[in-house]
């Protein structure tokens, strides 16, 4: 499922796209035909995104919600004289003046009103890649909660827009036992997380690409080859199990979590003893 930094970045991309530009709106799939029909020959205003959450807003306070969902994709691409005819099953396609857009296999495509939209916000937690974020909302929830980190740092309406990568490499960055439960958690270590995610996520948007890495622990820095992987970009622990950690050089881990692949480090990320009080 994408994460956060790439729902930003498809808003940027759709804004820059489409924003003032009267579009052709269809669905080839037929399944969001009806709404399409309403919205074929207006302008778009623009495009945002709160978490995971995609919205495209048109005039009259019309917007369309996308959640790509596991196997959804959005992809913009330049044409000439006409865009190509459609490919698969293409829920909606938006054509402007130089760029088509193809949204294929999304969980979410509707045509949503304001307060629509407005449901579906109030659900999610505190998104650090925007600038009206309140981190102390997601603070609240932890600190009162006896579910580990790891999982409250994967639920949308704690946090928003955080997924597996950035779940497990902040963790790891910050030397925290995955399965530490959260009113364990000092405010500092809180306020440090949340800090990090900011940078790493905004970079995450710039390159559009997950790097999680420290300088010292880059390819070049440390003489290793780049990592290969499909979802690209340096990592210290996800999906590098048995791999040794790039700072200490333990097996990476991994289980399972919440229906979810969850790993770290067990000599960077101790398990977490309790002590008989903690300074919050």
């Amino acid at each position: 499922m994408p994460e956060g930094h790439t729902l930003h970045r498809l808003a940027l991309d759709l804004s820059d796209a489409f924003a003032g530009e009267q579009v052709r709106v269809s669905s080839p799939q037929g399944r969001f035909a009806d709404s399409a029909a309403l919205l074929d020959g207006q302008v778009v205003t623009g495009a945002e995104a709160w978490g995971k959450q995609l919205f495209v807003e048109f005039p009259g306070e019309q917007y369309v919600h996308i959640h790509l969902g596991l196997y959804g994709k959005l992809d913009l691409k330049p044409y000439a004289a006409e865009p190509p005819l459609p490919v698969g099953q293409v829920r909606l396609r938006l054509v402007g003046s130089e760029t088509y857009a193809d949204l294929r296999g999304a969980t979410t495509c509707n045509l949503v009103t304001a307060a629509q939209r407005d449901v579906v916000v109030a659900k999610l937690g505190p998104d650090p890649l925007r600038d009206d974020a309140e981190p102390n909302r997601a603070w609240l929830r932890i600190s009162r909660s006896r579910t580990s980190i790891g999982a409250l740092l994967m639920d949308q309406s704690v946090l928003a827009g955080v997924g597996n990568v950035y779940r497990a490499e902040v963790l790891f960055r910050h030397r925290i036992d995955p399965m530490r439960p959260g009113n364990t958690l000092r405010r500092k270590q809180w306020d440090a997380i949340w800090a990090d995610l900011v940078e790493l996520m905004k970079d995450g948007v710039e390159k559009n690409r997950i790097d999680t890495v420290r300088f010292e622990h880059t390819p070049e820095a440390m003489g290793r080859p780049p990592r290969k992987d499909d979802h690209g970009g340096e990592v210290y622990v996800y999906r590098r199990h048995g791999q040794p950690c790039l700072v200490c050089g333990t097996s990476v881990r991994t289980t399972e979590l919440q229906q979810r692949n969850l790993f770290w480090c067990p000599k960077c990320q101790r398990t977490y003893r309790p002590r008989t009080s903690v300074d919050k």
